[in-house]
């Protein structure tokens, strides 16, 4: 699959992703791409925001591949049973653990726990050996759990423009990669 054949929904994450985000970045590269806005970025809910993504995907022209970020992935895996058009495939980078009770702000927990369900597209899950909002062996659980693909990234804090990764090269290469063998 190339760019042009898919519908790429990018589902930040607490927040929002700012201008210098890797996520911002490959919204303004990648031509078919747009970003999921949520009405409230610091004070999320999950209802609200997995309906969101939900919207976002049943309005796609194209097989969807959602690429999303920290609090966006828990927002993402939540809003798979109200998708109604073909996913491709999910890219997912630095999930938090929002299972953990030590998390901060505390409401990010109101998007645990995780379902542990296989996902029902392909997905890839990158994660960072010293993410200070998940342990390494808890994402890796998690994406073993889905049937995703496990990446590393290394000591890469939370693949962040804050860790240094705006324009994160390695993360499009990655991206490309997984695009490529993805079937619309």
């Amino acid at each position: 699959m190339k760019v042009k054949d898919a519908d790429i929904i990018i589902v930040p994450g607490y927040t929002n992703s700012g201008p210098s985000h890797w996520q911002s970045r490959w919204e303004e590269k990648l031509s078919t791409a747009r970003r999921v806005e949520q009405d409230e970025w610091s004070k999320p809910v999950r209802e609200d925001w997995t309906a969101k993504v939900i919207a976002a995907v049943n309005a796609a022209e194209r097989p969807v591949v959602l690429v999303a970020h920290s609090l966006g992935i828990p927002t993402a895996i939540h809003a798979i049973a109200g998708f109604k058009k073909h996913v491709a495939g999910g890219f997912f980078v630095a999930p938090p653990d929002v299972s953990n009770p030590a998390i901060r702000p505390k409401h990010l927990m109101t998007f645990g726990p995780y379902p542990r369900d296989p996902l029902p597209f392909p997905s890839v899950v990158v994660a960072s050996s010293n993410d200070p909002y998940c342990k390494l062996d808890v994402a890796e659980d998690i994406a073993a759990a889905w049937g995703s693909l496990f990446v590393e990234a290394g000591e890469a804090g939370h693949i962040n423009a804050d860790s240094g990764f705006g324009p994160w090269p390695e993360g499009s290469m990655v991206f490309a990669q997984f695009l490529s063998r993805l079937e619309g």
